[in-house]
């Protein structure tokens, strides 16, 4: 697809999005239902575009974890429906007021909830991204223009295709939903660069990508950063929860940001605790401080950047701290702005780190892996700010508006 058709495409979401700004709820839902039965219906054709794209993947020796990011399966398709039928059922935003006065003139002033327009998201290998996205956006008013990998895309037209239809059987405009199929580094430099079209970028991926949108985009947008989480073990933790919930913040999707990438232990507890997490955490490859090889031989020694990386993978890094005050340093310096969590029984300990630790969430005696949009009840969420403006951590339908006042008169003017 040639540059020159980018802002065109950037055109026709505009065009949609103004529609879309005044749909009612019932055409957004009926829309969204539609999409949900569609893409189960499809799902020959969806698996079969997919495959193409992880056989490419796996030829090119990419990693197994990538990879999993990557592949659907009809248990996915059916998760991507679901989350569908579960944003059709969360109330619209839009329209929504969050507060009204009386001027002493008689002005009656509301601050109204309304769509941010045209939310644009660039994302790497997640095939599900493009419904998810795609959804959130369509209930939330906003048209969705979608630039995904090149690993993904014959997945991501698949897909694509399928919302673009249902959402023109439920008599919106298809281009409620465009899907950039040019996947070079210059169209993605120049979509980053659409002013005159794009109202928020989103990016979902990795350093790289981050770092791209930092050094070209010129359109507002909301950093989708890494997660290097961590959980943290305090001297008051039940340690049996604490090996519970270690082993699956790193194990249960390794591949994704809300995965544990380090753990923090209290040397009060290290002795008893290292060498059963060591156990139970079998397969994963672990690296330590100076610390925690002393109690367990067989965990590697670390290096500074091992304790700063997102590993998305089954790799951990291991820490023994002597306090609960270095515990919050090392996240501190570490830390990715993600997600962290802490075991205690304490609750002077677990309300000092939810205090002073800075995150977008703060999760005491649970998984860092329920940091999620669906998890927090919003439904699919369209990616998990670590900024602080204009939304932070699971951005689901709120996330997704901007708000605008609306001022009643009868006559007054200005003296």
């Amino acid at each position: 697809m040639p540059l020159t058709l980018l802002p065109e495409l950037g055109r026709r979401a505009k065009a949609a999005s103004r529609v879309l700004a005044g749909a009612s709820t019932a055409a957004k839902d009926d829309a969204l239902r539609t999409a949900a039965d569609l893409l189960v219906e499809r799902t020959d054709d969806i698996l079969t575009a997919n495959a193409t794209d992880v056989a490419r993947a796996e030829d090119a020796g990419t990693t197994a974890t990538v990879v999993d990011r990557l592949r659907l399966d009809a248990r996915r398709i059916e998760g991507m429906a679901d989350g569908l039928r579960q944003v059709a059922a969360l109330p619209d935003p839009v329209g929504e007021v969050l507060d009204g006065w009386a001027r002493p003139n008689g002005l009656r002033i509301r601050r109204v909830r309304v769509p941010l327009g045209v939310v644009a998201i660039i994302y790497e290998n997640r095939p599900n991204v493009t419904s998810d996205a795609a959804g959130l956006c369509l209930k939330s008013g906003n048209a969705a223009f979608l630039r995904g990998s090149s690993a993904a895309i014959t997945s991501n037209i698949a897909v694509a295709a399928v919302l673009r239809a249902a959402i023109g059987k439920a008599g919106l405009p298809e281009d409620a939903v465009v899907l950039v199929e040019e996947t070079s580094h210059e169209a993605a430099v120049e979509f980053m660069r659409l002013r005159e079209s794009i109202d928020c970028l989103i990016p979902r991926g990795g350093p790289s990508l981050i770092t791209s949108i930092l050094d070209n985009a010129t359109v507002p947008y909301v950093i989708d950063g890494d997660g290097n989480c961590h959980v943290y073990v305090d001297e008051a933790a039940d340690l049996d929860m604490a090996l519970s919930i270690i082993v699956n913040a790193k194990t249960q999707r390794p591949s994704v940001c809300n995965a544990a990438e380090s753990l923090l232990v209290h040397e009060a507890v290290a002795a008893d605790f290292l060498p059963r997490a060591v156990e139970a955490l079998d397969g994963v490859e672990l690296v330590g401080d100076e610390a925690s090889r002393r109690i367990v031989p067989s965990i590697g020694a670390a290096t500074d950047d091992d304790f700063g990386r997102e590993f998305l993978d089954l790799k951990l890094s291991v820490a023994v701290v002597p306090s609960i005050d270095a515990a919050i340093d090392h996240i501190g310096r570490y830390g990715s702005g993600h997600t962290e969590a802490i075991v205690t029984r304490d609750l002077a300990a677990a309300t000092r780190f939810s205090q002073e630790v800075d995150a977008a969430a703060v999760v005491v005696n649970a998984s860092t892996r329920f940091t999620d949009g669906e998890e927090f009840g919003f439904g699919a969420e369209i990616g998990i700010s670590t900024q602080k403006l204009h939304a932070r951590g699971p951005m689901g339908l709120r996330e997704l508006t901007t708000y605008k006042y609306v001022v009643m008169g009868d006559g007054q003017v200005r003296t």
